[in-house]
């Protein structure tokens, strides 16, 4: 994709993920790698309002906090460009405020290996941040250790953040997040779920590794 075409897929991405409940209003954002540039959503702009133009740029390294564009980037711009600066396989962050997820990480519950889809984020658990007011250096810095090994996580009393090597990958894992969540949460009402070993989630990676088409996220479905 050119670059106008990856600002349009920015916006098609924000209004699915509303359109499907995975986030509400404009607490989201979502962020994507083009070269030496991240892309990102503009700050408190409806998504169906939004046009190409606004979206933001601001390059992952040299002067951090600097930006191109007519509108302010995401308010949550620091933990999206500090993802791209210390992980080079991510190439794309969704986040979101999803119901579920959310419940979690304002209990402030991590998520056990309750079923083997858990391996598609890279262990055995989804941690939670540590909170820290959005928009902070701090709270970019508890992102960061709650995904040391990981592709996502939730952050305490805020919502959750998944990625992926491209946006699609990354949409992909923040659907399935949400969908773990949401089992979680209602296996906790019936006594709570029998955890797998870490051996098991261990052949689960292996397993994924070498699972189907090579170009779709870990554990989709041929």
């Amino acid at each position: 994709m050119n670059e106008l075409q990856l600002r349009q897929s920015i916006i098609d991405h924000c209004r699915h993920m509303n359109a499907i409940g995975l986030n509400q209003g404009t607490s989201g954002n979502i962020s994507l790698r083009h070269g030496g540039t991240m892309l990102i959503t503009p700050s408190a702009i409806p998504y169906a309002e939004m046009t190409p133009d606004m979206i933001v740029a601001m390059p992952i390294e040299g002067e951090y906090g600097a930006w191109v564009g007519p509108k302010k980037p995401s308010v949550e711009w620091p933990f999206h460009l500090d993802i791209l600066r210390a992980r080079p396989d991510v190439g794309a962050v969704v986040h979101t405020h999803a119901s579920f997820s959310t419940i979690l990480a304002m209990a402030r519950k991590p998520i056990p290996a309750c079923h083997y889809m858990i391996a598609a984020f890279g262990g055995s658990d989804v941690r939670v941040a540590d909170y820290a007011r959005y928009g902070t250096k701090a709270l970019s810095e508890n992102v960061l250790k709650a995904m040391e090994g990981r592709s996502a996580c939730l952050m305490a009393n805020h919502g959750m953040i998944a990625t992926g090597s491209s946006l699609e990958k990354a949409m992909w894992a923040a659907v399935e997040l949400e969908t773990i969540a949401k089992q979680y949460y209602h296996v906790l009402l019936i006594g709570g779920p029998v955890v797998l070993p870490q051996e098991e989630i261990a052949g689960v990676i292996e397993g994924f590794a070498t699972y189907g088409h090579q170009d779709k996220p870990k554990g989709e479905a041929a």
